[in-house]
């Protein structure tokens, strides 16, 4: 009587080996025997064939399964021949698809594939591996001296760079933190206490913020990264570092190397010892959120969009505060701090003759320039020329304002008096500016629609620009960025893009796609061209990273390296070669990522609709490389003059076939239509006794936000 009752519900019973089973898999027809679809034991086919899971029929009778058929393919001649032949398809999508149809033999060969490709020592750029660093005591109070932890009076041990962390089980940092309480950040979103929040390297020094403490590293020629610092546990989550490192010897003494970390108005500072330990120099108030925290040469500057600039000298041991004009951007030459206001001007602060007006002990803050047109000056970018004469440097200028023009302005040192003149204007932008570099051979602009950049050569004659032949465009291209919709994946002034680098060497832009990508990659700024790529060895989510230029050894032959640091959400810290990755320019794809590379970084979150513009350019925070906020960036288009453009893949030509349309119209397509349509709903699972699919983190639901 079951039996009737199976046959009569569609589904069908136990036959012979050889019977053959017509199958429709999303919509085309495959014929097979039974017996080829049951020989692995507690697979779905198996399931399926035996009555424990209901089918479905289409009108010829064929079993219905609502799959990928393209993908079924190389399954179904794997079922028939025990030989994988993937024809074409993505490694991820057969693997994914082969643990839906539980066939544990081929999951097996695939996983083994993909292990046999990613080695968890890296690659060749791979440059060294920090552990987690042990989580320390809780300070007493606010204002209470504890010393760094230490073991004997000794800097804490720390493996070497190049070695992997041992396992460490629940005696790491991860470990500590399974019982403790972290509390909110200031904005109401909950925290992750072992996750790097922030990287910041100034020479041989790596400073690494976690939630509630940090710590700092030194580079020493023989034995490698060393564990000098670590701050005792604060009582609020840092959301902003800064790193100073003078050289030794220097006239400041103990205060030639500081570490400063800031959340809300309050900024703690250190000053660190070069053997080890550090001693804590002094709580300071801002009054506002402090949005930029960052050093001219030994003085410490806090900056907020609300106009307020407080400033610390290492030499006369003062804190000061005052107002401004509301300040959108900023940039430091040399011991001149440049801030561009809200209202079209530019204004100077020379923090070494610190304070200056003594009858109100104010700091003399000077106008140096204004906008022709008085839009805000939402980007700035300062470049000195080598000195080329008696009377000093020849400035340059480049800012961008809030109707997105982009201006560059210079003065000579013979006429210092009469103040910087205007040398050129670019109106390529419809958006805000919210980024801009000059540098000795490239202008680089980013605007707020998705973050499109612009770049031009700039022609220089005895180092100083010059009009003949002027300023050439170069490239125009967009890199893709999103950001959480609901405060994870890491602090937004940890992801910042860039661009990185010193201003006479070629500079590039970091591009992490994703919050929870594992993966980064790292393109010239000047052309958007792909240097090179890099996942993190443990497999853990990328959430802060920065590009750090260090000092060549006192060797023979040596020369400066320029690293990418990467934070980790497990608390370790990658170091990664990219002055070998330069090195081999050109080996990498001409282009940015290709469209099949953004659909699997794309495969990681979920889409939502977008948020409501901000209601102003002038409440955006500093728009600095270093500190701004890391908006929605598009890579859908990569244009460059220079001939740096990668030709379509065949598959992104099928995509267009198959789909129409741009890839961010077939996004904003995907947002419209609701839930995610790329892949349907897996079904309820199957009575199974020896497959276990492998846990997948939930998908990150994303916020396509904008300035």
């Amino acid at each position: 009587m079951a039996a009737a009752a199976t046959a009569a519900e569609g589904v069908p019973s136990r036959g012979p080996p050889g019977e053959v089973i017509h199958l429709n898999v999303g919509g085309k027809r495959f014929s097979t025997s039974r017996q080829t679809l049951t020989w692995i034991p507690d697979s779905f086919f198996s399931s399926l064939l035996s009555g424990r899971i209901s089918t479905l029929k289409d009108e010829t009778g064929a079993i219905f399964i609502d799959r990928d058929p393209t993908v079924f393919a190389p399954i179904l001649n794997f079922l028939r021949t025990k030989e994988l032949d993937p024809r074409g398809v993505h490694g991820s999508s057969l693997l994914h698809e082969a643990q839906f149809y539980g066939l544990t033999p081929l999951v097996r060969r695939l996983q083994l594939r993909e292990e046999l490709d990613r080695s968890s020592c890296g690659n060749v750029l791979f440059n060294g591996y920090l552990p987690p660093p042990v989580f320390p005591v809780k300070r007493r109070n606010r204002h209470s001296l504890v010393g760094p932890q230490q073991l004997g009076g000794r800097p804490a041990p720390v493996r070497r760079s190049n070695t992997m962390p041992p396992n460490l089980g629940n005696a790491g940092l991860l470990g500590r933190m399974l019982d403790e309480k972290t509390p909110p950040s200031p904005s109401g979103q909950p925290e992750e206490p072992g996750m790097v929040r922030l990287v910041c390297g100034h020479h041989n020094w790596i400073a690494v913020a976690y939630t509630q403490f940090l710590v700092c590293y030194r580079l020493k020629e023989a034995s490698g990264w060393q564990l000098v610092f670590s701050s005792p546990r604060l009582d609020w989550p840092i959301e902003r570092l800064a790193l100073t490192a003078r050289v030794h010897g220097g006239a400041l003494g103990e205060h030639d190397k500081m570490v400063a970390a800031a959340t809300g108005s309050e900024i703690l500072l250190w000053a660190l010892q070069a053997e080890g330990g550090g001693s804590e120099i002094g709580v300071f108030h801002l009054g506002v959120p402090v949005e930029a925290l960052f050093f001219v040469g030994n003085q410490l500057i806090a900056t907020s969009h609300t106009g307020r600039i407080g400033v610390w000298n290492a030499v006369t041991k003062h804190w000061q505060v005052q107002e401004v004009q509301p300040i959108t951007s900023y940039d430091a030459a040399g011991s001149f701090l440049l801030l561009g206001c809200n209202n079209g001007s530019i204004y100077y602060v020379d923090v070494q003759k610190f304070p200056l007006r003594m009858k109100d002990n104010d700091l003399l803050v000077s106008e140096l320039y204004r906008d022709p047109a008085e839009d805000g000056v939402t980007a700035l970018s300062v470049y000195l020329t080598p000195k080329t004469s008696d009377s000093g440097n020849w400035i340059e200028i480049a800012y961008g304002t809030s109707s997105g023009g982009v201006r560059v302005i210079v003065q000579h040192p013979e006429t210092v008096g009469s103040g910087p003149q205007l040398f050129q204007t670019f109106t390529v932008h419809r958006s805000p500016v919210t980024k801009i570099m000059l540098s000795e051979k490239h202008l680089i602009s980013v605007c707020a629609d998705n973050n499109h950049v612009r770049t031009w050569s700039v022609t220089r004659f005895r180092g100083m620009i010059s009009t003949q032949p002027g300023s050439t465009p170069l490239a125009s291209f967009k890199i893709l960025a999103l950001e959480s919709a609901d405060g994870h994946g890491g602090c937004s002034a940890g992801n910042d893009i860039g661009p990185y680098g010193e201003r006479d060497d070629q500079q590039v832009f970091i591009q992490k796609v994703v919050p929870s990508a594992s993966q980064l990659f790292v393109r010239l700024s000047s052309t958007g061209q792909r240097v090179c790529s890099v996942r993190s060895v443990d497999g853990s989510p990328t959430t802060a990273f920065t590009v750090l230029e260090c000092e060549g050894s006192r060797r023979l032959g040596s020369r400066p390296r320029r690293y990418l640091l990467t934070g980790q959400a497990n608390g370790s810290l990658a170091m990664w070669d990219l002055t070998t990755a330069m090195d081999g320019l050109g080996q990498a794809p001409a282009g940015g990522l290709t469209e099949q590379e953004l659909m699997e970084q794309l495969e990681h979150c979920e889409l939502a609709p977008p948020a409501p513009s901000a209601p102003s350019w002038g409440c955006l925070p500093s728009p600095s490389p270093r500190i701004s906020l890391t908006s929605l960036h598009s890579a859908s288009s990569n244009t460059s003059l220079s001939g740096h453009r990668g030709s379509p893949s065949p598959p992104q030509a099928e995509a267009r076939r198959r789909g129409g349309g741009s890839f961010v119209e077939r996004c904003q397509e995907l947002v419209r239509s609701g839930p995610d349509l790329r892949r349907p709903p897996t079904p309820a699972p199957w009575p199974s006794s020896g497959l276990s699919t492998p846990l997948t983190p939930p998908k990150m639901k994303l916020n396509e936000t904008s300035f």
